[in-house]
């Protein structure tokens, strides 16, 4: 028995094989893109925290000097020395 197959079967089977490549080629690149968007959100945020450390360490050399201590007790908490009125203008 002698089957041969026409030009309209391969092309069938041809265009077949294409859409699944796609169909699955697809799925693969939005995952990517999704997680290219991801990965810039979170360098954004380490970016961010970077700053905020740098910015916090540079307070903490500050606040180990009693003088500026005071001074930001007194500015940030509204601290006050006993029998003294603090005035707070804004």
């Amino acid at each position: 028995m002698n089957v041969t197959f026409g030009r309209r079967f391969w092309i069938t089977t041809t265009a077949i094989i294409v859409l699944f490549a796609l169909f699955f080629v697809g799925r693969n690149m939005m995952h990517v893109w999704q997680l290219k968007g991801e990965i810039s959100a979170l360098e954004h945020e380490e970016a961010h925290y970077r700053t905020r450390i740098s910015e916090d360490s540079a307070l903490v050399e500050q606040l180990r000097y009693d003088d500026y201590l005071e001074a930001y007790a007194r500015e940030q908490f509204r601290m006050q020395r006993p029998e003294e009125k603090v005035y707070i203008v804004e």
